[in-house]
């Protein structure tokens, strides 16, 4: 598949009790008002929020987490366009656990998962609550589906069955019989968006997003909004630091994103990340018992196997060259899936496909049913929302050389997916890029030195951008680092957002 540009790629959140896809400072949150007592700082005002028990839910399975009971869910009403609120509005889908200890309460903490086009509700859904347990003692822990995403409109691009064949293109065409079925590919996908959603296309873009945050910071009856945002979240919590820096309450930003730089230069950093990443695991891979030869050439040699024949899969699907590099690619991103990588690269190296399929599906989030999410359509229409640039096949033939040099692995990937918003339907908007917030209080960056998909230069980048950045580094592997469960991180990130207490800025863990 193409990779959307300025794409995160998050993983969803409760795969390893929470994976993605970067902590504190003293700041005055204040106590939360009474509904409809608070001010908007956009024009405009939302009927009150009703919470109820949630319905449709996405089932777990036997084998699954089950949802919190304390689950509740509601809907929030903004204008489609802010600029013309006669348009019509649109409503985005909320889900909160209440804080237990509600003696003490705070207020509410808002969470965005990544993305973009990842969705807020399914994560506290699928059990992502039991990471976040501390904090819920004393916050309402708030999900939302952004725009665009999972069940706050959704923009759709293309049918199940047509996702398949999507995904299964080559990637990292060798001749022009597959460059032409690929750029073919990525037009076929953007007809799709403008025929299926053209309505809400040109509304998804990060600002529109920001607008909709204060909207709900003012909907919960709060004076600040709280905030904790994972890889593009760090982007959406920065652009609303810009926007409304009086409003930001005690905020942390984890795997942050760096907006400034053009997709060109986005994606060769992100596939030089991969690049170290995957080389971090092949040293692993190769030092445990059983190995085999170098891990990195037979990645190498069974990609290229894959580019001639694909592996047969039960139940009528194959295993293309680029299900095995996405495979590989979302094994990267936490070091608890390495076990699971090492594993699928080895069955597939024998003929048995199953298990490096099964991580490339968890990317566009294909259910055993066959079924996808929408987070490939919306990341797709948010990214192109956010970007003026429009790149053609000759920027992409003059790019692969540096990007190949930087992943021999990923890079051609990569830059082909510089054509994700070619013929676009809607002009993007850079405004989203600027993120210095010099009015707001302290915020709390985290970068991970060995993360694959946010490259940890960019979080020393945005602490310093904001003004006033506090930043925390975690030493090891993984997008995102309080996912992983790191004491020293949980309990700096814990104590800010609790107490109000940072960390000395510069602070590095373990």
């Amino acid at each position: 598949m193409l990779f959307p540009g300025k794409s995160i790629n998050s993983m969803p959140v409760v795969v390893t009790g929470m994976v993605l896809l970067a902590a504190g400072v003293i700041v005055s949150c204040g106590q939360p008002g009474e509904a409809g007592t608070v001010a908007v700082a956009t024009p405009y005002h939302a009927p009150p929020l009703t919470w109820t028990a949630c319905r449709n839910l996405p089932d777990p399975g036997p084998d699954g987490p089950q949802p919190p009971r304390n689950l509740q869910c509601a809907k929030l009403t903004v204008p489609l366009d802010y600029a013309n609120p006669g348009k019509g509005t649109i409503r985005l889908a909320l889900i909160r656990i209440r804080a237990t200890d509600q003696a003490h309460r705070i207020g509410s903490l808002v969470f965005n998962f990544g993305g973009p086009g990842g969705s807020g509700v399914d994560p506290f859904a699928a059990g992502a609550g039991v990471l976040f347990e501390k904090l819920g003692t004393r916050y309402d822990l708030v999900g939302v589906d952004p725009r665009g995403a999972g069940q706050s409109s959704p923009v759709t691009c293309l049918e199940d069955k047509q996702k398949d064949a999507f995904l299964a293109t080559d990637t990292s065409p060798d001749n022009a019989r597959e460059t032409t079925a690929l750029i073919a590919a990525q037009r076929a996908f953007v007809q799709g968006c403008q025929q299926r959603s053209g309505k809400i296309l040109p509304h998804v873009g990060t600002i529109d997003a920001v607008e909709d945050l204060d909207v709900l910071r003012a909907a919960l009856g709060d004076r600040k909004l709280n905030y904790f945002g994972f890889s593009y979240g760090t982007w959406l919590g920065a652009s609303y630091a810009h926007r409304f820096p009086k409003n930001v309450g005690r905020a942390v930003f984890d795997a942050a994103v760096r907006p400034d730089l053009p997709q060109e230069q986005f994606g060769l950093q992100q596939a030089a990340s991969f690049q170290r990443a995957l080389k971090r695991f092949s040293r692993w891979a190769d030092q445990q018992p059983g190995a085999k030869g170098r891990m990195l050439t037979k990645i190498a040699k069974l990609l290229k196997r894959l580019d001639a024949k694909p592996i047969r899969i039960a139940g009528g699907r194959k295993l293309t060259q680029s299900h095995g590099a996405m495979g590989i690619l979302i094994g990267l991103y936490s070091k608890e899936f390495w076990p699971a990588l090492r594993e699928g690269i080895e069955q597939a190296t024998a003929g048995d496909g199953t298990t490096l399929l099964d991580l490339s599906d968890a990317y566009p989030q294909r259910g055993q049913d066959g079924h996808y999410a929408n987070m490939l359509d919306a990341g797709t229409a948010i990214s192109c929302a956010d970007a003026t640039e429009r790149y053609t096949e000759r920027d992409v033939m003059r790019a692969l050389p540096e990007y190949v040099k930087a992943s021999p692995i990923f890079g051609q990937t990569f830059a082909w997916g510089l054509l994700t918003c070619t013929g676009w339907p809607y002009k993007g908007s850079d405004a989203a890029q600027k993120v210095d917030a010099p009015g707001a209080p302290p915020i709390v960056v985290i970068g991970t030195t060995g993360d694959p998909a946010t490259p940890y230069e960019w979080a020393p980048w945005l602490a310093k951008t904001l003004g006033r950045g506090v930043l925390l580094t975690l030493k090891g592997d993984g997008h995102g680092a309080y996912p992983t469960g790191d004491a020293c991180i949980q309990q700096a990130v814990d104590n800010y957002l609790l107490n109000g207490d940072a960390p000395a800025n510069g602070t590095t863990c373990p």
